[in-house]
């Protein structure tokens, strides 16, 4: 069994700096969509429904411009 470590600390309205074992991440959220720097060094985009749990995360690189799209 693995040991394994998470905390979220809100920094104003949109934004967190999030603690895990991997080290420390930030995201910030603007509308529909939460832009997120992880511990680890890749970013993410997620897209959310507000109140339903419904959400499409994608890993978005450096290597070209990608659209988001969830399918």
């Amino acid at each position: 069994m693995g040991f394994n470590y998470r905390k979220s600390i809100r920094v104003g309205k949109k934004s967190r700096i999030n603690l895990s074992k991997s080290g420390v991440g930030f995201s910030f959220a603007a509308g529909l969509l939460r832009l997120t720097k992880t511990a680890k060094g890749s970013n993410r985009m997620t897209m959310y429904i507000l109140g339903t749990g419904i959400s499409c995360s994608k890993t978005v690189g450096k290597k070209k411009k990608e659209v988001f799209v969830c399918l």
